[in-house]
């Protein structure tokens, strides 16, 4: 398949793709407000989606392609060096995330993107 945008086009494509408050997020976050959850909290470590602070549990919600999903992730066909560099970062700063958070006592849930659907 033939990529027909300019670099420009691409940049701004990428610029709409939101890192919070997607819909995913947005779906659960009545749910978990009941059980004393608060989203997008302030001043823990990796910014999870949701935390209970008062039990100490973080909850992360991982979209499919951005963490790199075994079943749904599918590698872009251009510009595939740094798409392939970009997510295996991501897949090393979440376990990296997940050590930091369990040594400060946190319990972690990382629920996937297509999870939620």
């Amino acid at each position: 398949m033939v990529d027909n945008l300019t670099t420009k086009q691409k940049s701004f494509n990428m610029s709409k793709i939101r890192s919070s408050k997607t819909k995913p997020e947005l779906k659960i976050k009545k749910l978990l407000k009941v059980l004393g959850f608060v989203y997008q909290p302030k001043k823990i470590y990796g910014k999870p989606d949701f935390a209970n602070k008062k039990k100490k549990i973080v909850i992360f919600i991982d979209g499919c392609f951005w963490h790199g999903c075994a079943l749904h992730y599918k590698q872009p066909k251009s510009n595939y060096n740094y798409w392939k560099n970009k997510i295996e970062k991501n897949i090393i700063q979440d376990k990296r995330v997940n050590k930091k958070l369990e040594s400060q006592g946190w319990r972690i849930i990382r629920i996937w993107e297509h999870k939620l659907k």
